[in-house]
This record gives C-alpha cells, structure tokens and sequence, in this order.
C-alpha cells in the first residue's frame, strides 16, 4: 500500500487544462520528483496537495484511506517549503520556528523541544537569537524546511526548493535534507525544473503541459537516450542540423541554438561530423553521457528549460 496515492487530478483555469488527470503512487520513505519546465503543471499539483487549490477531478489516498485535499488528517501529516520565502525577517530563527510549531498546533513544551532539535540539527543553534532579515538565501532555505519539520509530519512537500541557491546552499540544503529522512524516514515529494536535482530523487514523473509522460527511476529514465550527446555550436544550427541528417545519415535537433545529436558511439562519430564541414565553420563540438534534461527532450520533443505558459498563482487560500 502506498503512502500517497493520486487518481486522475485535474485542475482547469477559464478553460486551460493546468493539470490533466494526474495518476501517482508515492511510497513510503520515497524522494518523490515532479519534473518539468515552468507551465507543466507540477506547481499545480503542489498546490493542491498543500490545500491551495481545489481540484476540479480527482481523489487523493492517504495510507489507502481517501481524504480530501483540505482533510486535516492530510494536512497534520504533511511539511510545506513554498517556492517563495515565508518567513518573518523581523523574527528571530528559534521565534520563526516556534510559530511554525504554533500553526500546527504542538503543545508548547513539546515545541520547545522540536524547536531546539531542529536548531541542531541545522546547524543553528548558536545563531537562534538572530533575525533572519540578515541571513543569507541558503541558510533561510534550511530553516524553512526546520520550520515545515518542526511538527513531525510523514510527508514533506517542496516546490522548486533549491530556486535561486549557490551550488554550495545547494548541496547543503540536500544534505540536510538526507540527513532528516535518514533520522526520521521522512517521504518527501518535489517540484523540480533542475535535471541534477531530479538526479537525487529515488523515482520521477516527468509533466508535459500538464500530462503525465513518464514515470520511473532516475536511472531508468536516462537509459531511455542510448549511448551518448553530441552537441555542436555554429552559426545557422539550421543548416548544420540538416547537413548532418543529409551527409551522415544521423537525426540532430537544434536546442537553444545548439545542434544535439544522440549518438551510439559519440567518439566515433565526432571525426567523421568535424570532416563533414569546411574548417571554421563549426565553433565547437562537446561529448558527454545524457542526463534528465536530454530525456525530457526525448520524450516531449522540446528542451526542459523551454517555458510554457505560467500556472495561475494561487493568490487565496480556498475556505
């Protein structure tokens, strides 16, 4: 029995389909991914599940027993980080976190507890007294997710975690984030634009203008592109795509600019691309192993960075 199970969400907006019939089971103990660009219609599923929105269709599954998305025995189990920082600046970190405690509703010497444990465990114990209006975006980005922690749920949701970090606030925040769920078996379910942040997720369902396209390891996901990418840079990517589909019988696609080719053997393809053209007239061409990013181009046909139209915001809570 799954922990999260999702049947057939959907959600419209004055008649645009934002999310469409969204199926999904999320084991227990999982780091559950949404992958796609902005307009995809993971954001929509977020909201849903954090009770922002209301779905049009669709039934949700706690633990094999149905809820509904505003049901408190959903909500007391759950952990939200929204994309945009919520926390009070003119608060201190232990005072943010004891609100967070407040809002679900923990008995106050249990709070005060799990507000010190959560201190600890990120590293912030001897900086608790400290407003956060000072705090860089990384160390905000942690004590939020102390703060969705703070109350104990089973479930903690995430969207687009990691938006606007450093690399270095982005293996902190993950690492944090595995030790949290090595210490209490935390399930965790993500939205995710980044193709190495999908990579640390144990499975993905990979969103497409709303639909559900793929769903699977990371792993085996990536196996899906054979071989290996070759990627060229020249002027007119137009001409040099379709010379190579003409002289070397090979199918490249043009992507922000760049010619992509997926190839079998890409070392032995280079020498015979770099022949097929008259000196200067490619810039430069790169090997590499695929990643996320060239899965979504070949399973939807259009890069992962490519923005679609944007998902409303849900600007009010639904009563």
């Amino acid at each position: 029995m799954p922990l999260l199970r999702l049947e057939g969400l959907r959600k419209t907006f004055r008649g645009r389909v934002a999310l469409d019939g969204l199926s999904l089971r999320v084991e227990e103990g999982e780091v559950f991914g949404l992958l796609g660009p902005n307009g995809a219609g993971k954001s929509t599923a977020f909201q849903l599940l954090a009770g922002l929105l209301k779905a049009d269709t669709g039934r949700v599954y706690l633990e094999g027993r149905q809820v509904g998305l505003d049901d408190a025995a959903l909500r007391s189990r759950m952990g939200v980080v929204f994309q945009r920082g919520s926390l009070d600046e003119h608060l201190t970190a232990r005072e943010n976190l004891m609100l967070g405690a407040r809002l679900y509703a923990v008995p106050h010497a249990q709070a005060k507890v799990r507000v010190e444990e959560m201190l600890g465990w990120m590293g912030f114990s001897d900086r608790a007294d400290e407003r956060v209006a000072g705090w860089s975006g990384g160390m905000r980005r942690r004590l939020e997710l102390a703060r969705a922690l703070v109350h104990g749920p089973r479930i903690l949701l995430l969207d687009e975690p990691t938006q606007g970090l450093d690399e270095a606030s982005f293996r902190s925040f993950w690492k944090h984030l595995g030790q949290l769920r090595a210490a209490g078996g935390l399930t965790v379910l993500l939205t995710s634009h980044r193709a190495d942040e999908a990579a640390l997720c144990t499975r993905l369902a990979v969103l497409d203008k709303g639909k559900l396209v793929a769903c699977d390891t990371p792993d085996a996901l990536v196996s899906r592109v054979g071989g290996d990418i070759v990627t060229v840079e020249a002027s007119a990517p137009e001409e040099v795509a379709a010379g190579l589909s003409e002289v070397l019988g090979v199918s490249a696609e043009v992507v922000e600019g760049r010619v992509v080719v997926e190839a079998g053997s890409g070392h032995a393809l280079i020498p015979r691309l770099v022949e097929a053209f008259p000196a200067g007239r490619l810039a430069s061409v790169s090997l590499r192993r695929p990643t996320l990013a060239d899965v979504f181009l070949k399973l939807t046909g259009h890069a992962l960075g490519a923005d679609q139209p944007a998902e409303p915001p849900a600007t009010r809570r639904r009563r």
